[in-house]
């Protein structure tokens, strides 16, 4: 039996971009008309393939030898972007030893085993003496900065400097969740680039070749919960996030008045030792909730369900219920979670403040 991977592969090791065929079509115009942007920022929400665009963006431009690119001669123009996993750019490229390429993301923490917050500025420091070498291929040298967001004010300022005097032949791919999060200076230097969420069912396509495992039903919950991310609906069912929603879709319910014994059940389960999973994905699945819910009110129409009765319970709690109260709830709810995260709160009190002042505003 063949064995089937459930993640997706490292964008510097993954050959597919899937539904992202207009970004692709904006690089290659680029490309093909002779007059590269030295910066690109590559944005959109996590999951989406904003790294394996910059991937594949890198390989192509990577395979362009002295003559390519419309500066010497006039070569035909380029149809894609797409370097296949047979060429040796794409091996090379893959196992980190293309020395025309520069990878600038989160490093690992041997100690915590798990990646560091933050960019250390010391990374970041490497990419200007690294662009002024001479390509070692006579072609394009290329920076790929990855989680451009995790960067300190030290760190933007760092890429701000190599923004205003690039060198020739150079391009810098900076790849973020958060484009608003960089200075503006940054964001004016660059050509912008943001990728849309996936459509539903490419991502519902994806978990059906990644997780053949799921019923039909629970990958289409998924995808929807997702909104558009493959990287999150994975997570999501490595968490078992599907039955984590359908339990607080259950709690919500029972609003206007919670149902206390069951609100102390969740916080217990999300309390355990060993539950660490299970307890962001909650918290985060109840931000978003309450995200979704706002952005309904404001946009007078109830979003599709994920889950069965998922839009009566927004319609109940709509009623007699301004949209500023619940933007109010979702930033307290959201406040608090960052709080608990920084102050080590106690996780099942942390749940039980955040079902109790959804409870407030929905009695109110």
């Amino acid at each position: 039996m063949p064995v089937v991977s459930t993640e997706i592969p490292h964008p510097r090791h993954n050959p597919e971009l899937l539904a992202h065929d207009q970004a692709e079509r904006i690089l290659l115009d680029a490309w093909n008309s002779g007059r590269m942007p030295h910066a690109w920022l590559i944005g959109g929400v996590p999951g989406i393939g904003k790294a394996t665009l910059a991937f594949r963006f890198a390989r192509f431009l990577l395979s362009q030898g002295e003559e390519a690119g419309g500066l010497f001669g006039d070569p035909p123009p380029a149809t894609s972007l797409r370097i296949g996993p047979e060429h040796p750019i794409f091996t090379r490229v893959a196992s980190g030893g293309h020395a025309d390429l520069l990878t600038i993301e989160r490093p690992f923490d041997d100690k915590k085993g798990r990646l560091k917050m933050d960019i250390p500025v010391d990374q970041v420091r490497r990419i200007a003496p690294f662009l002024r070498l001479t390509a070692a291929e006579g072609g394009w040298r290329v920076v790929v900065l990855d989680g451009a967001e995790r960067l300190n004010m030290n760190g933007q300022n760092a890429i701000l400097k190599i923004l205003e005097e690039p060198p020739a032949r150079t391009v810098l791919l900076v790849v973020t969740e958060n484009p608003g999060g960089l200075l503006p200076t940054i964001r004016s230097r660059c050509r912008k680039l943001l990728l849309n969420p996936l459509p539903e069912e490419v991502v519902a396509g994806l978990l059906a070749r990644m997780r053949p495992d799921l019923a039909d039903a629970d990958r289409a919950a998924l995808a929807r919960l997702a909104e558009g991310s493959i990287g999150r609906a994975l997570d999501l069912a490595e968490a078992g996030g599907l039955a984590l929603y359908r339990d607080l879709m259950g709690l919500l319910g029972t609003l206007p008045r919670l149902d206390v014994v069951a609100a102390h059940g969740l916080g217990d389960k999300l309390a355990r030792k060993g539950a660490d999973t299970a307890y962001y994905a909650v918290t985060d699945l109840l931000v978003w909730w309450l995200a979704r819910f706002a952005r309904s009110l404001a946009r007078g129409a109830i979003p599709p369900e994920v889950v069965p009765g998922e839009a009566a319970l927004m319609q109940r709690l709509a009623r007699d219920r301004g949209l500023d109260r619940w933007v109010e709830v979702w930033e307290k709810v959201n406040r608090l979670f960052a709080r608990a995260e920084s102050a080590n709160l106690d996780r099942k009190q942390v749940v039980l403040n955040a079902l109790l002042t959804v409870e407030a505003a929905a009695s109110a």
